[in-house]
């Protein structure tokens, strides 16, 4: 994967890919709507024409929050729009006991509706090419159930998150014992999630069936044993699976350079610690208070974003701005940058005065700070993230909980506890060793997904498997 711009000059060329359309279809939700675009840009570099359909909304959500893609690849995508219903966007609620963002469920429930429009999309294209390959998000599996009419088309799922947390949600829904005995201890996953969407994944049961196979964004070099129970015989019987990632670039680009690079440059090697929770955690007035308190006692340099936490739709009306405690930047003064709105993540990640990442460990946000051999403070808050901050802390080895997930999920936390984590990750001699596992990981990583790298080498698997001639 590297440059994208190259892909892989045999498969370029043979055999013929404008025989081959891809349709990409995404989950409503940043996270999702990311890792999609890049898997997008990758299909395309080998030459094949890439559909990526959704709703308008969605499609300019995507559009507009390219993170480090190179400009000129996201333009080479055709951006389907397809009719969706409009959709409630009520503002974040910042609820400590149920950080799940349930505010977004308006609009999961709406892109329901367009099962329709993608079936006439999918035998439009159908009608114009010898194979039509639709790559879902299971979370949205169910839209894609024409497949099953149309002869020449045929489904993958896209797995946006951990193999490690993959391992435990299958298993859980299965209901079988999970071999791995860490994550048997770890609270089930429909605790992280809410009632809503738990019954929303139920409803994408016959989607999942039709698929001819799995594509997972994470890389069999660190992940290997969860993939092996994954492609087990007793889990997926006899599909096929590719674990292609981290989809996220080695090099981190963007059109215009952010103010923020100006502190960045001024700064000492891996001296700033960037905290950031995601487009979906709403943070309550006391944990605002908490995480300013924990930055200016730990005395480290820092980035912080401060952010209300994304509507459904994003473009509509203005988000509520988070009050940081009176006099909180005037006593920072040049030793702390506050950030509100959108931050360049994975640049930042990537600037080397950057030494340590507090994150909510969204898969997205881990797969970018380990491939940028940045350690990680983790500190989740629902969903996968648990499951992803103990395989990063407690498997991995290349992070530090800012707070345990397990038995004690109702532990508060305070300004010592987040104090403790910043100094301890960049300013202890533990940190130190953190940071150098990271580092080997991120080679490792970058290896992967380069030529001849286990990852490239799945990636150019997959693109011969759907560009394959049957006959």
């Amino acid at each position: 994967m590297g440059s994208l711009t190259n892909g892989n000059t045999n498969l370029q060329t043979s055999p013929r890919n404008d025989e081959i359309s891809v349709i990409m279809v995404p989950f409503p939700a940043q996270g999702h709507l990311n890792q999609m675009l890049q898997l997008s840009c990758h299909i395309s570099s080998y030459g094949i024409p890439v559909h990526y359909a959704g709703s308008a909304v969605f499609n300019r959500q995507a559009r507009l929050r390219v993170n480090a893609l190179n400009p000129t690849d996201v333009d080479k995508i055709n951006f389907q729009d397809l009719s969706s219903p409009s959709f409630a966007s009520p503002p974040p609620v910042p609820d400590p006991s149920k950080k799940f963002p349930g505010h977004l469920q308006p609009a999961w429930d709406a892109a329901m509706s367009m099962a329709e429009p993608l079936g006439d999309f999918m035998r439009s294209l159908a009608l114009k090419y010898r194979r039509v390959v639709i790559i879902h998000d299971p979370l949205i599996a169910s839209l894609v159930k024409d497949v099953a009419t149309i002869p020449n088309a045929e489904s993958y799922a896209f797995v946006c998150i951990s193999a490690y947390c993959q391992v435990k949600f299958l298993l859980e829904m299965m209901g079988r014992t999970c071999p791995i005995p860490r994550l048997r201890e770890l609270p089930p996953i429909a605790t992280t999630i809410s009632d809503d969407l738990f019954y929303f994944i139920g409803l994408q049961d016959e989607g999942m069936s039709l698929r001819s196979g799995d594509i997972i964004n994470t890389c069999r070099s660190i992940e290997g044993p969860f993939l092996e129970i994954l492609e087990s015989k007793e889990v997926a019987g006899d599909l096929k699976s590719w674990a292609i990632g981290p989809l996220i670039p080695a090099t981190a680009k963007s059109e215009s350079r952010h103010e923020i690079f100006k502190w960045l440059d001024k700064q000492a090697a891996r001296s700033v610690i960037f905290a950031t929770f995601g487009t979906t955690t709403t943070l309550t007035k006391q944990e605002v208070e908490v995480i300013a308190e924990g930055l200016e006692r730990s005395g480290q340099k820092f980035i912080w974003v401060v952010r209300e936490a994304d509507k459904a739709n994003v473009f509509e009306g203005e988000a509520r701005r988070v009050e940081l405690p009176a006099g909180f930047e005037e006593r920072i003064g040049e030793r702390g940058v506050v950030v509100r709105g959108w931050a360049p993540q994975p640049e930042i990640l990537a600037h080397p005065s950057t030494g340590g990442f507090m994150s909510h460990c969204g898969w997205n946000s881990c797969n970018e700070s380990m491939k940028m051999g940045v350690p990680i403070a983790a500190w989740p808050m629902h969903s996968d993230q648990p499951t992803n901050a103990v395989l990063v802390t407690e498997v991995l080895r290349v992070g530090l909980p800012v707070r345990k997930w397990g038995a004690e999920t109702g532990e508060v936390v305070t300004v010592e506890m987040v104090e403790d984590a910043v100094r301890r990750l960049i300013a202890s001699d533990e940190g130190g060793e953190v940071r150098k596992r990271a580092e080997e990981l991120a080679a490792v990583l970058r290896g992967a997904t380069e030529e001849g790298g286990a990852s490239r080498l799945e990636m150019d698997s997959f693109i011969a498997h759907i560009t394959r001639r049957d006959d």
